[in-house]
């Protein structure tokens, strides 16, 4: 199978991860411009080999997470015609046996504490800056990649929110919310699932700027760019630092306990309705978000 940084050609289907370095920089583009880069496992493990190459490469010290098109993303993949939850693939995040020949909440559980929370802790830890790029619709699962990067640069047509709470469900599975924004803010983001503007998130300090949308690429590299002019060991011990200092407030300790939360919901979801979603589709999410 072809790897994801390999460039796109006559005959060839695109990636769902494009790679791009560009000097001290590497550009980890999601590539689902289509279906607003909803994440499949297919795109979330290319992500992940992205996010390991980029690590091993002596020549990148920074690290920039984009999505192709009108939008970062609008979460995890739950309808597209692509969406491959049943399948197996090779497990790298944690120890978790695979999910694909298994059933209820074993598979469910088995599966995202690889693909969702194990992923993202890593990437977290990931001893390079990472800044995330965001236009447009950073939505559920695309503001856990959002939240895994160390800066935030938002277009002034990005926009944020976590409406899972529509499928009976407290959140999504990395649940740094009430790390990333106020704990009252929190709240009111998940009671309502209403959509955050992108000057509403650099007020509370969950962006960090907030750029013209048609020149969000320049301004993420130009930011990337001077970072990248400081030494390596010293933004890896500061981005430790930093973490550290995150998790000794709870977060870590956070993101396990929610994570139980939030398979009692799938749960309760499969026994009680038509689905572990609540029977919320994607078309009952777009109509319920109106």
């Amino acid at each position: 199978m072809d790897e994801p940084d390999q460039p796109d050609g006559p005959g060839r289907p695109e990636e769902p991860v494009r790679y791009e370095p560009q000097g001290p920089v590497a550009v980890i583009t999601m590539n689902r411009p289509e279906y607003r880069n909803a994440q499949n496992s297919a795109m979330t493990y290319a992500l992940d080999r992205a996010f390991y190459r980029a690590a091993e490469d002596n020549d990148i010290k920074v690290i920039v997470l984009a999505g192709a098109g009108p939008h970062f993303s609008a979460g995890h993949d739950i309808g597209t015609p692509e969406r491959d939850a049943h399948l197996p693939f090779e497990r790298r995040a944690g120890l978790w046996w695979d999910h694909s020949d298994r059933s209820g909440a074993e598979s469910r559980f088995a599966r995202e504490s690889e693909v969702y929370l194990g992923m993202c802790r890593r990437w977290r830890e990931l001893p390079k800056p990472v800044i995330a790029s965001v236009q447009g619709a950073c939505v559920a699962g695309g503001l856990m990649l959002a939240w895994v990067c160390d800066l935030i640069v938002a277009s002034d047509d990005a926009f944020f929110a976590d409406p899972v709470v529509r499928m009976g469900i407290p959140g999504v599975e990395y649940f740094a919310h009430p790390w990333v924004m106020p704990p009252r803010v929190a709240k009111e983001f998940l009671y309502t699932g209403d959509r955050m503007t992108a000057q509403r998130a650099y007020e509370i300090g969950m962006a960090n700027r907030i750029v013209p949308r048609a020149t969000l690429a320049q301004e993420t590299m130009a930011l990337a760019l001077r970072i990248a002019e400081m030494p390596r060991m010293g933004l890896a011990l500061t981005k430790r630092a930093v973490n550290q200092a995150e998790d000794l407030m709870g977060l870590h300790a956070g993101l396990d306990s929610v994570f139980g939360l939030h398979h009692l919901a799938h749960a309760h979801n499969a026994e009680t309705a038509a689905d572990s979603l609540g029977g919320m589709d994607i078309a009952a999410m777009r109509e319920a978000g109106r």
